[in-house]
Order: C-alpha cells, then sequence, then structure tokens
C-alpha cells in the first residue's frame, strides 16, 4: 500500500516508517521538519513538511494514500500552552482525518493515548477503577492532551458512521527505545514504591511499530480501539503483591495473564491484531536498573 505516517520524524514515527518500509509499503513521510535536498538513500521514503493544523496542507500529503498512520501530535501537556495542546492535537486529526475520507483512503491509523482514561495528568487526582486496565474502562479525561486524544477517537467513530473508512486507534502506554531504558525505567526496577500512574506498564517502541503495521493490514471493520503495552511490568514484580502494598483495595484487581503482568492489559491487541510483542525492558537493563554492556 502507499502509507502516509505523520509526525515521522519523532520518536515512535521513525521506527514505524522504517517498519512500514520492511513489510514491503511505499511510504510517504510528513513532518514540520524542514527537508533536506542532498542526495536521498536508494530507500528513503517520500518526505514532505507539512502542519497538519492547516487544513490545504494536510489535503496535500493525504492525496494519493491508500492508508494513514497519524501519529503526529504534541505529544503530553506539561510543555506547551494547554489551548496550543488541544487545538493542535486535535484540528490536526479533523484535517488528516477529513481528507482521507474525501480522497476515499480505506484505513486509517490513529495514535492515541494510554492517558484518554483521564488519570495522568488531571488537576483532581483519580486512580483506575480496577487493573489491568483494559478498553471498557470508564473515560474521564481532565487534561488537555488527553481530551484531545478522546476527541480524536470521537472522531473516528464519526468518520466511520458517514463514510467507507476503517479505523483503528492504538494507545500505547510510555514508550521506550534503546536510549531511555535506564533513565525511564530504570528507578522503578529499583525501586516498585516510584509509583506512575499507568501502574508500571510501558512499551518498546519496536513492539509498538509492529503493532501499527499489523493494524494498517487490518481488514477489521468499524473503529476499534487498543491498548498497546508489554504484557510484563517494569522491574518484574509480583503484579497484585505491589498493587495491594501501593494501592491497597482502592484498585480492583482483576484476572492476570501472568504473576509480573503489566498494569495495561493487551488481550484485545494479541486476540484481534495477531500482535505477538518480543520486547522487554530485560533485554536492555539488568536487574538493578541499569544498561546492560553493549
Amino acid at each position: 500500500m502507499k502509507v502516509l505516517i505523520t509526525g515521522a520524524h519523532g520518536k515512535v514515527g521513525r521506527v514505524t516508517t522504517q517498519a512500514m518500509i520492511d513489510a514491503g509499503h511505499e511510504v510517504h513521510a510528513t513532518d514540520l521538519t524542514r527537508p533536506g535536498f542532498e542526495r536521498k538513500a536508494d530507500d528513503a521514503p517520500r518526505y514532505t513538511m507539512a502542519d497538519l493544523t492547516d487544513a490545504g496542507e494536510a489535503y496535500a500529503v493525504v492525496h494519493g494514500a491508500d492508508a494513514v498512520v497519524h501519529i503526529a501530535a504534541i505529544p503530553e501537556p506539561t510543555g506547551n500552552p494547554p489551548h496550543v495542546v488541544f487545538q493542535t492535537n486535535l484540528m490536526a486529526t479533523f484535517n488528516v482525518l477529513e481528507a482521507a475520507i474525501r480522497f476515499g483512503v480505506k484505513r486509517f491509523v490513529y495514535i492515541s493515548s494510554e492517558t484518554v482514561p483521564g488519570f495522568f495528568f488531571p488537576e483532581r487526582d483519580f486512580l483506575p477503577e480496577y487493573a489491568p486496565v483494559d478498553e471498557e474502562h470508564p473515560i474521564r479525561p481532565q487534561d488537555p492532551y488527553a481530551l484531545s486524544k478522546h476527541f480524536g477517537e470521537q472522531l473516528m467513530d464519526a468518520a466511520v458512521a458517514r463514510s467507507d473508512i476503517r479505523c483503528i486507534s492504538i494507545r500505547p502506554s510510555w514508550v521506550q527505545f534503546e536510549g531511555n531504558y535506564e533513565h525511564n525505567l530504570g528507578p522503578q526496577i529499583r525501586d516498585a514504591s516510584v509509583l506512575s500512574p499507568n501502574l508500571w506498564s510501558y512499551v518498546d517502541v519496536y513492539d509498538l511499530a509492529d503493532a501499527i503495521v499489523l493494524a494498517t493490514a487490518s481488514d477489521l471493520p468499524g473503529h476499534e480501539v487498543f491498548y498497546i503495552a508489554s504484557p510484563d511490568n517494569v522491574g518484574g514484580y509480583d503484579f497484585a503483591e505491589i498493587l495491594t502494598r501501593y494501592y491497597g483495595d482502592r484498585i480492583e484487581l482483576r484476572d492476570l495473564d501472568r504473576t509480573d503482568a503489566s498494569g495495561i492489559s493487551s488481550r484485545k491487541a494479541r486476540a484481534m491484531l495477531g500482535w505477538a510483542p518480543h520486547r522487554s525492558w530485560r533485554d536492555y537493563l539488568d536487574a538493578d536498573g541499569k544498561a546492560l554492556p553493549g
């Protein structure tokens, strides 16, 4: 397929672009980064600089695509004014999706967020109702980032109701790659009391890219939402034990796939997309959260 990847120069976008090329697709990449004008490598994807909050630029890059993978976004709410986060994320999604509908694109993969339920950057703190968290968990976002991602998912619902497009929303857990495992996850591996709202969950960027490739090729009808998280938790702890130790009975414990289960469940993605993650923090870090040699 001819696949447009937005946000192609970001952490997830770069790896997804290569995974899509490796899967045999023709990639058109877009981002806010200026293009280079030197000789391109033979396997380099076509690249267009575009501001997707501008409808004309969105239409220009979507034209000709068979599928769209929409990754481009401000990735969290603390580094920009709230209205900038909300407007950028929502209008970019609206413009790209609207163009996809008008040009007859058949598959749209939207990179949403694990923050959608609302227990990440809230002004009034609250906890998940149960764990592992899955796609059925109630949604109560408060911050501009989670709101923008939630409304993005609602745009997918509206799109399939009024056109023949098929949509998949992916909610990745905290994305890690070779260069940030030790910095991000090391403290939790050494001490489970270093808490995070996603209940010790994470995902490797290469496993996430595999899920995005599967979603792009999927023929699932309508709009489906999938959490994507590694099956194990950060540190390899007994999940039932640490959940009770740090949260008491405030979070209901539900069935686990394994003793060291993640706080976010990806059962649905494994069952419906055939996603099979292959990477763990253990491939990068030792039991003390330090980088492995080499």
